[in-house]
């Protein structure tokens, strides 16, 4: 593989809304690919999508399609990597893996290249890509971090429907045309938990992502606690998550704290900030210019903004950061392990 100059890719879970921006950035990349091949479930087997102006037939994803394959990209729910993953590794691929099947194995590294590329380079045939959430905040960390050192991270998110699937989307734009047209909205699908119970999420903002665990915290806002203190390798740093789910379709936003160990100046975190790979400083208040989920849509960058001085701890730094959770949340995370690891065998 090291001695190619064109890979064969296969996509698991082609069809779905991080399978098709999976697609379409090896398209855009011009990702150097000798075959693509583009996986999915049977029901879906025989349609046919295009990328570069040509018809590319869908498969059904079986251990026995890996054959060949140079590069993986899985983004088909955590149970079809946990039964096929290992098959893809078998047969000689690189694994990036899009669920959160392996993110908190010990043996698999879970990878922000702006942050820890050099952890996926140590892999053994599967790469984990963190959760949509965690990859915006810690992408904008991850220079303060090495500058002054993090002791605590408080963050809220506001998450966009699009990370709970096609079937969020429709019942947002179904239930907005409902509520307008004076109707009680049809509730079926959010908050996706274990209990049939769901609410509004037109004009409205659900507190509850994933399930609650015993603790009162949800799946999702433990997902950023474990996943924050793996990608920086750093179990003493504090973090504390509350996600919620609110009416937008695309990008997440987050409001986040931190406590950095040492004092700082706040134009040199600005300035910090306005230099890191992958982010893009928004930050003009005084001319009401600051990152937003309908400008982040589409991009693959990080956007932050509102950096400010907190007004009681002498270290405290508020930031607002806002992303395609889609792209740099997802897809484009993943091609982008693949991209930094042609590079590394070049």
């Amino acid at each position: 593989m090291a001695n190619q100059l064109t890979f064969n890719v296969a996509v698991v879970g082609a069809t779905g809304a991080v399978g098709k921006q999976m697609i379409r950035i090896l398209e855009e990349r011009n990702f150097p690919i000798k075959q693509l091949k583009l996986l999915a479930s049977g029901r879906s087997a025989g349609k046919t999508v295009t990328f570069k102006g040509q018809e590319i037939v869908l498969e059904e994803a079986t251990p026995e399609s890996f054959a060949g394959i140079d590069f993986a990209l899985f983004s088909a729910g955590g149970g079809v990597s946990k039964e096929l993953a290992h098959h893809a590794v078998n047969h000689g691929a690189v694994v990036i893996d899009n669920t959160s099947a392996f993110r908190m194995d010990p043996n698999v590294p879970l990878v922000v290249p702006e942050v820890n590329m050099d952890a996926a380079l140590a892999h053994n045939g599967i790469i984990a890509n963190p959760n949509c959430s965690t990859i915006q905040m810690v992408a904008t960390l991850k220079p303060l971090y090495d500058r002054y050192g993090i002791d605590r991270i408080i963050v809220s998110t506001y998450q966009a429907v699009s990370g709970a699937g096609q079937s969020a989307i429709n019942e947002l734009q179904a239930q907005s045309r409902e509520v307008l047209d004076g109707k009680e909205p049809t509730c079926e699908v959010l908050p996706v938990g274990k209990l049939p119970v769901h609410h509004q999420i037109a004009f409205n903002a659900i507190p509850q992502i994933d399930v609650f665990t015993d603790n009162g915290f949800t799946y999702e806002e433990m997902k950023m606690i474990n996943e924050t203190k793996k990608i920086f390798g750093d179990e003493q740093v504090l973090v504390s998550a509350t996600c919620v789910r609110i009416p937008v379709v695309y990008g997440h936003s987050e409001s986040v704290y931190v406590e950095l160990k040492e004092d700082y100046d706040l134009a040199e975190v600005k300035s910090l900030l306005e230099n890191a790979p992958g982010i893009v400083l928004v930050d003009v208040p005084e001319e009401q210019k600051y990152p937003l989920a309908t400008d982040a849509t589409g991009k693959l960058d990080v956007f932050v903004g509102r950096v400010r001085r907190d007004l009681h701890h002498p270290r405290g730094l508020h930031m607002w950061i806002v992303s395609d959770n889609l792209l740099k949340g997802a897809a484009w995370n993943s091609v982008q392990i693949a991209e930094e690891l042609i590079k590394a065998r070049a």
